[in-house]
């Protein structure tokens, strides 16, 4: 399943939800209390999170 995203770089939530099957309010709830990683602010309205930082999340649940 992680296949579909990027080596590198930064991706956005939806594509972020298609990797981990939860709700968008798990998914920051999870952010908020530490089992997800935080995101970045690439602008004003742009929040993504960082590939590196989803990959890894992806192994340490394997």
């Amino acid at each position: 399943m992680h296949n579909n995203i990027p080596e590198t770089g930064f991706i956005r939530l939806p594509d972020v939800l298609k990797v981990f099957p939860v709700s968008r309010s798990t998914w920051w709830a999870g952010v908020k209390d530490g089992r997800f990683p935080a995101p970045v602010k690439l602008g004003p309205k742009i929040t993504a999170w960082r590939v590196k930082d989803i990959r890894e999340l992806i192994e340490s649940q394997s």
